[in-house]
C-alpha cells in the first residue's frame, strides 16, 4: 500500500538500499531528477519496464506535479 513519506525518510530508505524511481516524463527527468533515481515514465510502465527493479528491495516512487 502506498504511503507518503518525507525527505528524511526517503534518505534513510535509500541509504538502506531502497530503489528510487521517478515516474516523470523523459523530458522532465532529463531536465532535473533526484540523484540515483531510475526513470520509469508513468505512461510507459509495463511488465517489461518494471523488470528493471529488484523485487527484493523496497521501491520509492517519486513524481513532482504542479497541477
Amino acid at each position: 500500500m502506498p504511503i507518503e513519506i518525507d525527505r528524511e525518510e526517503v534518505q534513510r530508505l535509500v541509504a538502506a538500499g531502497a530503489q528510487l524511481v521517478e515516474v516523470l516524463g523523459a523530458k522532465e527527468y532529463e531536465e532535473e531528477h533526484l540523484a540515483g533515481a531510475i526513470s520509469l515514465p508513468l505512461r510507459r510502465i509495463d511488465a517489461g519496464s518494471i523488470s528493471a527493479l529488484d523485487p527484493n528491495r523496497a521501491v520509492i516512487v517519486y513524481c513532482w506535479d504542479m497541477a
